[in-house]
């Protein structure tokens, strides 16, 4: 990433999503800023389905979602390359053992550092994981993997569903102490649901 690289902005405007049985959103708008911001609401608000919108995984009925410019429908690759969805559910690639699944996500990102993923994947406690089959893994591990990830590719838009579900008490503690960098916040936008206050430096609060 440029050092000189303009703050992270993005734009969710005009938005319509709808499922069979019923629409979440209809003409949405929000505006996300650098750092934190803890996107609250109640259940079936729609926070799990936002995240997965502003992270590709699902198309708006109608709207614009827009990272620095990069306009998610136009340029799909461009935007999926600069944003990163973690949600901690089980992969659904069963057939991978844990290093082909994390080497998939290092060469879909350019500019990933294997080194940095390491030690993330030290901190959580995954290293001894790495030769086995991604069906193995706990649902824990399966968050852990995820949140590694999140934290080691170089990515300006990071999404997190309930980050702390299910972590334990040295996982959350660490997973703080990376979200918390000065450094990290002055470059990403950080759009993350929870039930429970963060216990983060937000930048905004963000009610749906």
């Amino acid at each position: 990433m440029e050092l000189n690289a303009p703050s992270p902005v993005l734009h969710v405007e005009q938005l319509d999503f709808h499922f069979a049985t019923h629409s979440v959103f209809q003409g949405f708008q929000q505006r996300f800023g650098p750092g934190i911001s803890w996107l609250r609401g109640a259940n079936g608000a729609g926070k799990t389905t936002l995240l997965k919108l502003a992270g590709g995984a699902l198309l708006p009925a109608r709207g614009t979602i827009r990272l620095d410019g990069i306009d998610s429908g136009a340029m799909p690759l461009a935007y999926r390359a600069l944003a990163f969805y973690c949600g901690g559910d089980a992969p659904a690639l069963p057939w991978l053992q844990v290093h082909e699944f994390l080497d998939l996500h290092l060469a879909l990102y350019p500019g990933s550092d294997a080194a940095l993923l390491n030690a993330e994947l030290d901190a959580f406690a995954l290293t001894p994981t790495l030769q086995q089959s991604i069906t193995s893994l706990s649902l824990g591990q399966h968050k852990k993997l995820q949140l590694a990830l999140a934290l080691a590719l170089p990515v300006r838009l990071l999404l997190v569903d309930e980050p702390f579900n299910g972590l334990d008490a040295a996982a959350m503690a660490h997973l703080r102490t990376r979200l918390s960098d000065p450094a990290r916040l002055a470059r990403q936008c950080i759009v993350l649901t929870s039930h429970l206050e963060p216990q983060l430096p937000l930048a905004a609060t963000v009610e749906i």
